[in-house]
C-alpha cells in the first residue's frame, strides 16, 4: 500500500526529495530510501540524487506512443514553426513527437543549411534532403526517446553557436520549461545555451504541467509556437517575461508579451 501511495506522489510532484515524501508519507527517511530501493529493483521508478522519478511521471507516454497523439495539433505547430524559423542557416534541434513532425515538414524545404542534434530520428529525417547538413552529436544512446547525452554531448554542443534551437517539452508552467527524463533534460538545457534565440513547440496537453527538469525560465529570447493561447498564470509570466506566443494562422491571433 505505502509503495502504491508513493508512486502516485511522484506522479504529482516528479521533483520530491526523501525527506518531503518522508513527510508526506509521515514515515522516517529510512523507510521511505527502503521503499525506493524496492521500487527501483522491480522497474517501478529510477533512483536520482536525493529523491526518485516515477516510471509513470513522465507526463507523456514513450516517443512511439506520442506519435499518435495530438497529430493534427502537432502538424500545425510544426508547419507553422518552418514558416518562421525554417529559413535560419543554423539550426540546432532536440528530439521528441513534435520535433519529429517539425523535421518531417523542414525537410521538404530547398534551402541550404546545417542542423545539429541529439536525436536519432531526426538527423535520419532531415538526411533525406542532400541540402541539409546534419551532425548527429555523440554521446550515450538512450534508446526510449532515441536521443544521446552525456558529458560528450554536452562538450559537442558547447563547440558550437547557432541562430536557432528549437525544442519540444513536457511541461510548460510559469516557473518555466521542463523535460520529463533527467539525462535527456541536462543536454536540452545545454542545447539552449548554444543558441541565440530559443523556440519551443508544444501543444496546449502541456500547460500548466511541471517535469523533472527545468530546462529555462521564460524571457524576451524565447518563442513558444503552441495550437492553443495560454492562460492564468503561464500566459501572464509570459508576457511579463517578454516572450513570444506564436498561434497557427487558423487557431487565432498571433501574440507577443513585448
Amino acid at each position: 500500500m505505502r509503495h502504491a501511495r508513493i508512486l502516485a506522489v511522484l506522479e504529482a510532484n516528479p521533483t520530491l526529495r526523501v525527506n518531503q515524501l518522508a513527510d508526506q508519507l509521515e514515515v522516517s527517511t529510512e523507510t521511505i530510501r527502503r521503499d525506493l530501493a524496492e521500487l527501483d529493483q522491480i522497474g517501478r521508478l529510477s533512483r536520482t540524487y536525493g529523491g526518485a522519478v516515477s516510471a509513470g511521471s513522465r507526463f507523456e507516454p514513450a516517443l512511439t506512443e506520442r506519435l499518435a497523439l495530438h497529430v493534427a495539433e502537432r502538424r500545425a505547430i510544426a508547419e507553422t514553426a518552418v514558416d518562421r524559423f525554417g529559413d535560419s542557416e543554423t539550426l540546432v534541434l532536440g528530439g521528441g513527437a513534435t520535433m519529429l513532425t517539425f523535421a518531417r515538414a523542414l525537410r521538404d524545404t530547398q534551402q541550404r543549411r546545417t542542423v545539429i542534434t541529439p536525436a536519432y530520428p531526426i538527423a535520419v529525417e532531415l538526411s533525406a534532403n542532400p541540402l541539409i547538413e546534419v551532425m548527429l552529436l555523440p554521446g550515450i544512446f538512450e534508446p526510449q526517446e532515441r536521443v544521446v547525452y552525456g558529458p560528450e554531448t554536452i562538450r559537442a554542443l558547447e563547440r558550437y553557436r547557432a541562430e536557432v534551437a528549437i525544442i519540444g517539452a513536457s511541461g510548460l508552467a510559469a516557473a518555466g520549461i521542463s523535460e520529463a527524463m533527467l539525462q535527456v533534460g541536462e543536454i536540452y538545457g545545454a542545447l539552449l545555451r548554444t543558441a541565440e534565440r530559443v523556440v519551443v513547440l508544444a501543444d496546449h496537453s502541456k500547460f500548466g504541467k511541471r517535469a523533472l527538469t527545468l530546462l529555462s525560465s521564460w524571457s524576451n529570447r524565447i518563442s513558444l509556437v503552441t495550437d492553443r493561447m495560454p492562460e492564468g498564470d503561464l500566459y501572464l509570466t509570459m508576457r511579463e517575461a517578454g516572450a513570444q506566443i506564436i498561434l497557427p494562422d487558423n487557431s487565432g491571433s498571433d501574440s507577443t508579451g513585448r
